[in-house]
C-alpha cells in the first residue's frame, strides 16, 4: 500500500531539492509530481515555441508540449514543461498530479483548460481545505509537490520534504485567512510578478 504526501514550498529550489531526495530515496518519478509558479523563469522563454499557448485569462490550450507533464527519462525535473492551469496562471510542472489538474481542459472544447488543481488533489486523498491553501500557494507564487509513497517509507519521505523547508499548511491557511481570503478560486487572476515578490517577501528572504 502507498500513500499521497502533498507539501508547499515557498521557494523553487527547495521543492527541486526535495524531488531529488526523494527520488534519491527510491521513489519512482512516476510517483512524484510538481507544480510550481513560473515568476522565476525556470522553464526559459526560449522554450514558448514549444510550449502550450496561454489565454488573456491564463487558461492554457492545446499544445505540443503536453505530454512533457507526464514526466522524463533521467528523473521527474527532466520532464519540466509549461503549462497553464485555470486560477494559477503559467507553471512549471512534470508529474501525475499535474496532468490530472490540466487533462480535463485538453480535450475540452476549444482547448481552453477547465482542470482543477484542487479536484486532482482532493482525488489524491488531501484534505479540502488543505487542497486549497496548496492551490493558493502556488498561485501566490510557491511550489507544491506531490510523491506516492510505500507505507514503508512514509516517515522517511516526510523528513526529506521538512528538511527542505516545506511549508504547514494549516499555519499558511491561517495567515491566508487573516487577510479575507476563504478558498481558492480558479475564475480569479493569476498573481503578477509583482504580486509574487510582493507575496514572497512576507515569507521568505533572498528570493
Amino acid at each position: 500500500m502507498s500513500q499521497t504526501i502533498t507539501r508547499l514550498f515557498d521557494n523553487y529550489t527547495d521543492a527541486a531539492n526535495a524531488v531529488r531526495e526523494l527520488e534519491a530515496l527510491g521513489i519512482a518519478h512516476d510517483d512524484l509530481s510538481i507544480v510550481a509558479n513560473n515568476a522565476d523563469k525556470h522553464h526559459g522563454d526560449h522554450d514558448a515555441a514549444d510550449h502550450d499557448s496561454v489565454n488573456d485569462h491564463g487558461d492554457v490550450s492545446r499544445g505540443v508540449s503536453t505530454g512533457a507533464v507526464l514526466g522524463g527519462a533521467g528523473g521527474l525535473l527532466a520532464g519540466l514543461g509549461l503549462l497553464a492551469i485555470p486560477g494559477l496562471g503559467p507553471i512549471v510542472a512534470a508529474g501525475w498530479l499535474a496532468a490530472t489538474a490540466a487533462g480535463a481542459g485538453i480535450g475540452a472544447a476549444g482547448g481552453a483548460a477547465t482542470g482543477s488543481i484542487v479536484g486532482a488533489l482532493k482525488n489524491a486523498g488531501t484534505d479540502e481545505n488543505d487542497a486549497h491553501v496548496y492551490a493558493e500557494g502556488v498561485r501566490r507564487g510557491g511550489s507544491l509537490v506531490s510523491a506516492k509513497v510505500p507505507d514503508d517509507r512514509v516517515s522517511e519521505a516526510e523528513a526529506v520534504l521538512h528538511r527542505n523547508k516545506s511549508v504547514d499548511a494549516q499555519t499558511r491557511g491561517q495567515v491566508y485567512r487573516e487577510s479575507g481570503w476563504t478558498s481558492f478560486d480558479d475564475t480569479a487572476p493569476a498573481y503578477t510578478d509583482a504580486q509574487v515578490r510582493e507575496e514572497r517577501s512576507r515569507y521568505t528572504t533572498g528570493v
